[in-house]
């Protein structure tokens, strides 16, 4: 009885240490990426590209993803997630000079990246703290994320402006869950893979940001 209580302790402790190895891994590599995506999104703005650069830069930054889970254990998986964090950013450049160019629209970039970090931050603590299980929210999410997203191309060809804000809407509490359901994944041990990790938490703060962004840009033209 000993020996196994002794075995159970030694593998509890492991398991700790390998949790608290890919949080460490996942949020350094999250906070380089996010740097990254910031100076790739300001040369996109100094370049001044057109608003459609966003909808391309997104389309292959889909495709990577792809790529990225099936090279997860390879050496070339930290440079996909530069590569894709990179394209994301640039693609944003143009987003960002269009509501530069509102009234007070530094103000509102400013209030959607301080309301996503303290979302973040929030909701990460939370997870940590806890340790709560939120791996049932997986099947919910995925549903949701495709739901969202067809209704808001269907919403290109209709233009309504209350459906917009509803998408958007719903898209800030789908991303609010991703990160539960992303750090849960982490520490329960049910993600082990750091680059995986962090591409899942990247995704949820970007699009976290610009659902915000754009639900401040639509208050201000009201």
């Amino acid at each position: 009885m000993a020996f196994n209580h002794s075995y159970s302790t030694e593998k509890a402790v492991l398991s700790t240490t390998e949790t608290n190895k890919v949080l460490k891994n996942t949020y350094f590599l999250l906070a380089m990426t996010l740097a990254f995506s910031a100076v790739t999104a300001a040369i996109s703005m100094t370049m001044a590209l057109p608003r459609f650069t966003g909808m391309i830069c997104s389309l292959v930054a889909m495709g990577l993803i792809f790529v990225i889970h099936k090279k997860a254990h390879s050496p070339s998986a930290i440079g996909l997630v530069f590569l894709f964090t990179g394209i994301l950013g640039f693609g944003l450049g143009p987003m960002l000079n269009a509501y530069l160019s509102l009234p007070n629209g530094g103000l509102l970039i400013a209030q959607a990246l301080g309301s996503t970090a303290l979302i973040f931050f929030g909701l990460s603590a939370y997870a940590l703290t806890t340790k709560k299980d939120f791996s049932f929210m997986g099947g919910f999410l995925t549903i949701g994320i495709l739901v969202t997203v067809g209704v808001s191309i269907v919403n290109i060809f209709i233009g309504s402006p209350m459906l917009f804000i509803a998408i958007n809407a719903v898209f800030v509490l789908l991303m609010s869950a991703m990160i539960l359901f992303e750090t849960s994944r982490i520490v329960t041990g049910g993600e082990t893979n750091y680059v995986i990790a962090t591409v899942g938490l990247y995704v949820a703060i970007y699009n976290l940001f610009t659902s915000l962004l754009m639900l401040l840009g639509m208050s201000n033209d009201d």
